[in-house]
């Protein structure tokens, strides 16, 4: 004892030295042991996602009414729609784009697929919490369920506040299973990213939210994923993919680059955790390696070492990373390669197009540098893109 507030708060924040493996604590579901279950995760973190579907989907049809299976399977459908519409790459998250990026369309049978599990796994957990309340399994299940209703609900639906009000439910019930069972670490991965987000809102907006009970602190959220991520449960690898991404806000580079690269290890197929390292050596001002590691993760993704890889998200990353060595000229050749990729979303397609301009600029290319205004221009008239686009068509672009 005897350390004030801010001490205590600093240090609860100092991540540990190393990711130890900790023993299963004794409120792990069982059906995690399960090796179709086992295999199904393999999968799904190796963006393998048909494969996952299809192991989680058996380990449903074998326990139809668990909702910690039902949950499995509803997560590998709604990440496959989430990474098809190139909605899972964290350095849109790093800003503030994906409050405007359009909706993510998801097809209608797979929408209606998406909603029935949502609503089966609901039904399962509260069927259970109707027996015993302090079901520390069942609480967990509804608060994953809520989660990806939320996810699903900004993502898809663009509602904004009812998103909100699953993610606050879905906090609130991992905050009791913690009470009950400080030791089932996978429910600090929720609940570390909703402290850390409701502690990174401007002062008005915090006493706003604090009304419909969200309250957090950032340092209490980073520790917490930090607590997940070491617990090596089922959650470790998406605490880490959070803490990649609240570290580089917090320009916490050095950890977040440990992190990233402890992704990679644990999944060496996964292409996003790839192109994570490019952004973040890019983001902690290593150009230089930050090129490197991307032109090599693209160069294995052609080679065919990913599944299923989206090679215009690390093409978009290159360009940046060029751009900031002032490479004009490379960083021109790798945002135009980025529209060739028929998967790349339209702003995705608009921003490579604008930057591609602007580099053309740069390089005292103004025919080029025209050619992609307009092309930007063309993939979304009415964006800020688009605004930008028509300012350097009356006048150039200078870095």
């Amino acid at each position: 004892m005897g350390v004030n507030a801010a001490g205590a708060d600093k240090a609860a924040d100092k991540p540990p030295g190393k990711v130890p493996t900790a023993a299963v604590p004794p409120s792990r579901i069982a059906l995690d042991s399960d090796p179709t279950t086992r295999s199904g995760f393999e999968h799904y973190y190796s963006l393998e996602y048909e494969r996952a579907i299809a192991d989680f989907e058996k380990v449903r049809q074998a326990h139809p009414d668990d909702p910690v299976a039902i949950n499995h399977l509803l997560n590998a459908l709604l990440f496959r729609e989430l990474y098809r519409a190139g909605a899972l790459e964290t350095a849109q998250y790093a800003g503030n784009g994906f409050v405007t990026k359009k909706k993510v369309t998801v097809p209608a049978e797979v929408e209606k697929q998406i909603r029935s599990l949502m609503e089966a796994a609901l039904r399962a957990a509260q069927a259970r919490l109707s027996r015993n309340p302090n079901d520390v399994e069942a609480l967990y299940a509804r608060g994953v369920t809520l989660g990806l209703r939320a996810t699903y609900t900004a993502l898809v639906d663009k509602a904004w506040f009812s998103a909100l009000r699953s993610a606050i439910a879905a906090r609130h019930d991992h905050e009791r299973v913690l009470e009950l069972d400080p030791g089932f670490a996978d429910a600090k991965t929720s609940v570390g990213v909703h402290n850390y987000i409701a502690g990174s809102l401007p002062f008005a907006v915090k006493v706003g939210v604090s009304m419909v009970g969200l309250s957090g602190s950032k340092s209490k959220g980073i520790k917490y994923l930090y607590d997940a991520a070491a617990a090596r449960g089922e959650t470790s690898a998406d605490a880490r993919v959070a803490l990649c991404l609240f570290l580089r806000r917090e320009q916490r580079f050095e950890e977040a680059l440990q992190v990233a690269r402890s992704l990679i290890a644990d999944h060496p197929r996964n292409f996003l955790f790839a192109v994570e390292e490019g952004n973040v050596l890019n983001a902690g001002g290593h150009g230089p390696q930050a090129i490197a590691s991307l032109r090599q993760t693209i160069e294995a993704g052609k080679k065919g070492k990913y599944p299923d890889p989206h090679i215009e998200v690390p093409l978009f990353s290159l360009g940046e990373a060029l751009k900031g060595q002032r490479q004009f000229v490379d960083a021109a050749d790798a945002y135009e390669q980025v529209p060739i990729y028929p998967r790349a979303d339209t702003d995705l397609r608009q921003r490579a197009h604008l930057y591609a301009g602007q580099m053309a600029d740069a390089s005292n290319q103004r025919d080029r540098a025209v050619r992609n205004y307009n092309a930007a221009l063309a993939d979304d008239s009415q964006s800020d893109h688009a605004q930008l686009a028509r300012k350097y068509l009356k006048s150039p672009y200078r870095p």
